[in-house]
C-alpha cells in the first residue's frame, strides 16, 4: 500500500508549519493536494518569491482542507442521554467511494467512530472506551466493523497505528485490541477469539519485536527493555526520530531549548505520543519540564499490564483450539511478566506502583493513575490493591474524580486534569478488589461533573478540570475538545451501574 507523507511537500511543508498560517499545527498535515504533489512544489517555487506572494491563499488554492462534520449540530436542548445516542452518528465515520491519491488519511474498509473536534480520524486506546459506550447502546456492529479495521491495520501494516494518518505510521498507543476482542466476545461467543487469534499474534510480535537482540551490553532495542535481572519488560517508543508533523512547530521550540540533541528529543516525545499520555510530568526527569522529556528510559507500568493481558488473552485462545499447543509457552510468558511488574513497578517503601527507570534502575519518583492498572488486571495482591486504593482516597480524589498524576506542571495529563479513560481503569480495578464505596464515589463525582459541564455547554468534553469543578480543563498543545468518543463511552457505561 503506498501511503501520501506531508513531509514530502518541503519544502512547502516546513514554510507552512514554521510560518503559522493555521493556529493547529495538525491542520495542514490533514489538507489533502488538489493535484500531483511534484506540480504543486513547481507551482511553489516559480512563485514563492514573486511580489505580493501570498502563503495562505497558496495553500488554499492547492489544497483541499479537511471536512467539518456536521457544523450545525447542537445539542444543549437535548437531555444527556438522548444527546449521548445521538451522537454516535454524529460521530460515525464511512470509508469514502473512491479514497483521495493524495491524503494523508490510511483507508480503512469499514465505518468507524472518531473521537471529535480536531481528531477526524479513529485513535487507537479511545476506541476501547467509546466501544464500552456502544456496547450499552447497543451497537454491536459498530463494535464489530472498528475491531475487523483494527484486524485489516495489523495485517496490512504489520501494527496498529496511533490513528489512520501516514503521520502516526512510526509509532501505535497503549494495547488495547485484545481488550476490544474480549468485549466482542462478550457480546458475541468465545468463537470470536479464534477469527482474531493471528491478528493478536502479530500485534504481540510487533511489541516483542527486537527482543531477541537484547544484551547486557544492548538492553533496549525497538519496544523492548533488558533489566539488570535479565527479566524483558516493554517501552514505548517510535520508529521516526523528527519533529511530528501534526505538532511541528511544537517539537522544533521544545528541541531547541532543551540544549539536547534533537533526534534523541523528538524520539521521547514521540513516544510519549505512543503512550497517550502526551504530555505528562510522568515523561519529565525534572517531574515539570518538557526539555527533560526520557520516555523512552522509562518501563512504564500500565503498558507492562496491557501485554500481560494480551499474553493471557493468547492463552485463553490457543486453550480454544484441539492441539493446545502453545498454551504452556504463554502461559511462562505471562507469569514472568506478571512476577516481573511486581518486581520492578511496586514501590513497597511507598505502597503504590510506579514507572521503572531501566537506565538508573529506580522506580520513578512520579505519582500517577497508571498505578490503577495492576488491579484492572489483577496483577495486585490484596494487600497491594488496599494500599493503593488508600492512596487514592488521600491523594487522588478531588471534587470531580481522580487527578491524572500530582503534579502541575501545564500539561493537560497532569493535575488539575481527569479524564475518562483512567476514571474508568480505577472505578473497575477497585470494584474487582472489593472498594465498591470508593468506587461508587469515583463513579458519582466524574459523573455529576460530566453533567454539570454539559448542562453549561451542551457538550461533552475530551478532559475536565476535577480539582475546581467550575473551571475549564486545559494545557497541552490544543484547546479542549469536545465530542467525545471516550468520555461519551466511559459515562454510559458508568450510567449503566
Amino acid at each position: 500500500m503506498n501511503h501520501f507523507f506531508i513531509e514530502s511537500l518541503s519544502p512547502l511543508y516546513e514554510a507552512v508549519q514554521t510560518g503559522r498560517i493555521f493556529p493547529d499545527s495538525k491542520f495542514f498535515p490533514d489538507c489533502t493536494p488538489k493535484s500531483e504533489p511534484a506540480a504543486i512544489l513547481e507551482a511553489y517555487e516559480q512563485s514563492k518569491n514573486e511580489p505580493g506572494f501570498d502563503l495562505k491563499n497558496f495553500v488554499e488554492t492547492h489544497f483541499d482542507f479537511p471536512p467539518e462534520h456536521n457544523p450545525d449540530y447542537r445539542s444543549a436542548e437535548k437531555p444527556i442521554m438522548h444527546h449521548l445516542e445521538n451522537l454516535w452518528d454524529t460521530l460515525l465515520r464511512h470509508p469514502p467511494a473512491t479514497h483521495p491519491q493524495h491524503s494523508t488519511a490510511v483507508p480503512l474498509p469499514h465505518p468507524y467512530v472518531v473521537p471529535g473536534g480536531r481528531f477526524r480520524e479513529v485513535y487507537y486506546w479511545d476506541s476501547y472506551f467509546t466501544m464500552l459506550g456502544l456496547q450499552v447502546s447497543g451497537r454491536a456492529n459498530t463494535i464489530r466493523h472498528m475491531v475487523d479495521n483494527f484486524a485489516h491495520q495489523i495485517e496490512t501494516l504489520g501494527f496498529i497505528p496511533n490513528g489512520n494518518r501516514s503521520y502516526y505510521l512510526g509509532r501505535s498507543q497503549p494495547p488495547f485490541f485484545a481488550l476490544m476482542v474480549n468485549l466482542l466476545a462478550e457480546m458475541k461467543g468465545d468463537a470470536v477469539l479464534l477469527e482474531y487469534r493471528r491478528a493478536l499474534e502479530r500485534e504481540y510480535t510487533f511489541w516483542m519485536r527486537g527482543e531477541s537482540e537484547l544484551s547486557a551490553g544492548n538492553p533496549a532495542h525497538y519496544r523492548v527493555a533488558r533489566l539488570p535481572d535479565g527479566n524483558v519488560l516493554n517501552r514505548y517508543w517510535d520508529e521516526h526520530a523528527s519533529p511530528r508533523p501534526e505538532a511541528y512547530m511544537e517539537d522544533l521550540h521544545v528541541a531547541e531549548q532543551s540544549g539536547r540533541a534533537p533526534d534523541a528529543m523528538y524520539r521521547h516525545i514521540r513516544a510519549a505520543a505512543e503512550s497517550g499520555w502526551d504530555f505528562s510530568s510522568r515523561w519529565f526527569a525534572d517531574g515539570q519540564r518538557m526539555e527533560t522529556i526520557q520516555t523512552t528510559d522509562l518501563v512504564p507500568v500500565d503498558l507492562n499490564c496491557l501485554l500481560y493481558y494480551t499474553e493471557k488473552t493468547l492463552v485463553h485462545t490457543y486453550r480454544l483450539q484441539p492441539d493446545h499447543v502453545p498454551v504452556e509457552v504463554m502461559k511462562d510468558l505471562a507469569r514472568l511478566r506478571k512476577t516481573a511488574i511486581q518486581k520492578h513497578c511496586w514501590n513497597e517503601a511507598e505502597g503504590y506502583y510506579f514507572d521503572y527507570h531501566s537506565r538508573e534502575s529506580r522506580h520513578s519518583r512520579e505519582w500517577t493513575l497508571a498505578g490503577v492498572f495492576p488491579l484492572f488486571f489483577h496483577i495486585a495482591e490484596t494487600e497491594q490493591a488496599k494500599k493503593v486504593a488508600e492512596h487514592l482516597e488521600k491523594k487522588f480524589l478531588h471534587p470531580g474524580g481522580l487527578v491524572t498524576t500530582l503534579t502541575r506542571s501545564g500539561q493537560q495529563w497532569d493535575a488539575p486534569n481527569g479524564w475518562a479513560p483512567l476514571q474508568w481503569m480505577a472505578i473497575k480495578g477497585l470494584r474487582d478488589y472489593g472498594y465498591t464505596q470508593l468506587a461508587d464515589e469515583i463513579r458519582q463525582r466524574w459523573m455529576a461533573l460530566n453533567e454539570k459541564t454539559y448542562v453549561a455547554t451542551g457538550k461533552m468534553m475530551e478532559k475536565y478540570n476535577v480539582m475546581d469543578i467550575d473551571a475549564k480543563a486545559g494545557g497541552g498543545e490544543y484547546p479542549n475538545q469536545d465530542g467525545f468518543g471516550w468520555t461519551n463511552g466511559v459515562y454510559l457505561k458508568l450510567k449503566q451501574g
